[in-house]
């Protein structure tokens, strides 16, 4: 018999019990689905939050005061103190896209009759291209304006709401101290940290007029600093390290008096995340798949002895023990496709509803669907290779004389 002619019969004999098939092919249909799911639903969030800090300054460094210990805290016994001589430095190195001085203090804003306490930063043009935040509404302060130490600033999200209401910022004057502050643009939303500080609680004033009018000294507590790709970080990072220890005198012997923190290392932590989770709903879902299996094989075991009498006379006109093997195992190979190609298609149909009903961009993955079907193939020749193996063995005089 053909190949051709086993596929039929195969089939033909699964359409007798169509209703036990679809039964038994559900295990493999809700594995199949469970693998699609799984492997796209973890791939889509790593590429989400892959965007998402590379957008949100994935490509940059911060240089803080003080020496990390191995157990990840600040020693802050020896630091060195940043000067502006050290950002324009950073800044020169042909690995170094941007840089500029970083200074905060916590201060309330006023606007008439309403105050709000903020952030108030110091800083450079360079912070926003660092931290890629940029203004929806109005223009960012000029290098001129850094230059002059101008009342100008801008304000996050947050401030304007509660500040201004549904009134337009742009223009208008806030109050911060004894000193009032044109606001020269609102920027856009950026969420809050991992630790919870909303970020678009933030007000951005020129480094020089927060030294003068804000702390009364010229203290900078950080250095931000962008690369052009993240797979510059390392090598900015060894170049920035050298660079301040040689303009501070860091003997051979002694720490940093710094550390350099970069996104990489969060980046690193969620892609080890999102592989334990891929593995972790990897194994469920195959799991289910193998439950699926023994559904197969019971149900084999089953045929196998209601068509005890047609196995025997097969054989009496002719049938060889691999023909009749041959035969059960594509009927189980037949049934695991047939439930694999369901759950191939009950996964996308669920993906593309969860994505339009949640607005957030899935990805289904080709890998994850070539791996599903695979494993729903090797499934079904596994579980029904016992089976088909004891219908091959049946001995046809016995089968014959089965009632």
């Amino acid at each position: 018999m053909n190949l051709k002619s086993l596929l039929r019969n195969s089939f033909r004999q699964l359409t007798k019990n169509k209703l036990r098939s679809t039964l038994t092919s559900i295990g493999i249909i809700i594995g199949v689905a469970a693998v699609i799911l799984s492997v796209s639903i973890t791939n889509s969030a790593k590429i989400l939050v892959e965007t998402q800090f590379l957008s949100l300054g994935g490509k940059s460094l911060i240089i803080n005061k003080g020496t990390r210990t191995k157990s990840g805290k600040v020693n802050q016994d020896f630091k060195i103190d940043f000067n502006i001589g050290d950002v324009k430095a950073i800044k020169n190195l042909n690995i170094i896209e941007s840089a500029s001085p970083v200074s905060d203090d916590a201060q309330y804003v006023k606007f008439k009759d309403t105050s709000h306490l903020s952030a108030i930063v110091g800083a450079s043009v360079d912070f926003f291209y660092v931290n890629n935040w940029f203004p929806v509404e109005g223009n960012l302060f000029t290098d001129k304006d850094v230059l002059n130490s101008e009342n100008v600033c801008l304000i996050g999200k947050t401030v304007a709401n509660r500040l201004f209401g549904f009134i337009n910022p742009v223009g208008q004057r806030i109050k911060i101290l004894n000193t009032n502050y044109e606001v020269l643009g609102v920027l856009s939303t950026i969420g809050q940290t991992s630790s919870g500080r909303d970020q678009d609680d933030a007000v951005i004033i020129p480094y020089t007029s927060y030294y003068k009018k804000i702390i009364g000294s010229q203290e900078i507590e950080n250095i931000s600093a962008s690369v052009r790709t993240p797979q510059d970080i390392p090598i900015a990072e060894q170049q920035v390290t050298r660079l301040l220890r040689e303009r501070h005198n860091v003997n051979k012997n002694q720490v940093n008096g710094f550390h350099i923190k970069t996104q990489l290392f969060v980046i690193d932590r969620i892609l080890t995340v999102s592989r334990i989770m891929t593995i972790l709903l990897g194994s469920i879902a195959s799991i289910s798949l193998i439950v699926g299996g023994i559904g197969i094989m019971n149900i084999m075991l089953v045929s196998v002895i209601e068509r005890t009498k047609e196995i025997g006379i097969r054989m009496a006109v002719g049938a060889k023990e691999k023909d009749i093997m041959i035969h059960f195992v594509i009927e189980a190979l037949l049934l695991s496709i047939i439930g694999g190609t369901a759950g191939i298609l009950l996964g996308i149909g669920i993906l593309k509803i969860a994505s339009s009903v949640t607005n957030l961009q899935t990805f289904v993955s080709t890998s994850a669907i070539l791996i599903a079907f695979l494993f729903s193939a090797i499934v079904g020749v596994f579980f029904g290779y016992y089976p088909a193996k004891k219908a091959s063995k049946l001995n046809p005089i016995e089968a014959l004389r089965y009632e």
